[in-house]
């Protein structure tokens, strides 16, 4: 019986190579949230967020002062219930944001530690679709200082010869014009073939102003447009979605299911991109998926392709993973010990138990320090 004996948390500043931008901002580091759950038995889960680009000890706080005690001395295999414990301990605190951020983070560990103990991979674990490959997109195309568009177009090309049959770039940062370009200059790039995802980062105010950009760019034909406005702005997302022939993706902030049910209801939506490190966890994730799937929609979930993966393979209507083949965006790659290869256009999954990899505390140590909550 896997009793839960502690918790370790960690807060990892990971800064960037280069400064990076999107439609509407500038990171130059990143906060991650780690946390190492041990059952008495000696089997460890991990688990891990992404809190921002600031404000990291928020995460800290929340699971050594507020969750992580929810946890302790429970069975870990009670995974609906733990999650209901630590959703309605957050209640006041933070039913979105950070902490949530952290409930998702304990809740991913929990899943890894229970197929740790009984030798399964994770998407086996979970009840498979797919058993050795899940099909992904390659993903890019940031706004660097000194990037042209027929840069773009390169570093999109790139993806292709690599095996992608699917990449995606950003958007939403120039003008029309210059977007225009951008999208052009990566279309003629990859051949007709290749789909092209465009990701905007919540970029625009009102449907107004992304209509100046989508006639522009719906004759490259775009597979999605993604988080064309603010998250919360659902009735703009539906409204764009009747206007345009470019199928509109969201929800990579959305948190739980309530969020995405409204979302569905509203037509604001074609593709979920539900982060199970944001939304609550694998738990969360999961009954999303269900939600989306009684509305025909598919799910292609964002950022995080070392937890994705499994969840992919495991969804009958997920369709791809978000893939980082560098370092240089997604540098939590840069904390874990063992990557997850491609081949062909798609992530190898890993075979061994539970996620497949731990965390490489030797580059966790240049970033950050675990505490101890038992």
């Amino acid at each position: 019986m896997p009793i839960i004996q502690s918790i370790e948390v960690c807060v990892a500043r990971v800064p960037l190579d280069h400064v990076t931008s999107f439609s509407n901002r500038t990171v130059t580091e990143r906060h991650y949230g780690l946390v190492k759950v041990r059952s008495v038995d000696g089997v460890e889960g991990i688990g891990f967020c992404y809190v921002g680009s600031a404000g990291g000890e928020l995460f800290r706080v929340a699971v050594e002062q507020l969750l992580g005690a929810v946890l302790i001395g429970k069975e870990s295999l009670g995974v609906e219930g733990l999650w209901q414990r630590m959703y309605q301990e957050a209640l006041l605190q933070g039913r979105m944001g950070t902490v949530m951020r952290a409930i998702s983070a304990l809740d991913i560990a929990l899943w890894d530690l229970n197929a740790k103990a009984v030798g399964l991979p994770l998407h086996k674990y979970l009840g498979a679709v797919e058993l050795d490959t899940v099909p992904a997109y390659a993903s890019g195309g940031y706004y660097v200082e000194g990037k042209t568009a027929a840069m773009v177009g390169e570093e999109m090309a790139s993806y292709v010869a690599l095996g992608f049959k699917a990449v995606k770039m950003k958007t939403g940062r120039w003008d029309p014009k210059g977007e225009e370009s951008r999208v052009k200059a990566a279309r003629e790039a990859i051949g007709p073939d290749v789909e092209l995802m465009l990701d905007c980062n919540n970029g625009w105010v009102d449907t107004v102003q992304a209509m100046q950009y989508l006639s522009r760019i719906e004759p490259y034909r775009p597979y999605f447009i993604e988080e064309p406005f603010g998250p919360d702005d659902i009735e703009s997302h539906a409204r764009l979605a009747r206007l345009t022939s470019i199928p509109v993706a969201t929800a990579e902030i959305g948190y739980g299911r309530w969020y995405h049910k409204q979302l569905l209801d509203m037509g604001g939506a074609a593709i979920l991109q539900t982060d199970a490190a944001v939304c609550g966890g694998i738990t969360e994730w999961k009954r999303i998926a269900a939600i989306a799937a009684g509305y025909g929609v598919q799910v292609c979930p964002h950022w995080f392709h070392d937890v994705h993966a499994p969840l992919v393979a495991a969804t009958p209507n997920a369709r791809y993973v978000e893939f980082f083949w560098d370092d240089q965006v997604l540098n939590f790659r840069r904390l874990i010990d063992r990557q997850l290869g491609h081949k062909d256009g798609r992530v190898v999954l890993h075979q061994t138990p539970g996620l497949g990899f731990g965390f490489d505390e030797k580059q966790v140590a240049k970033y950050g320090a675990w505490t101890t909550t038992s």
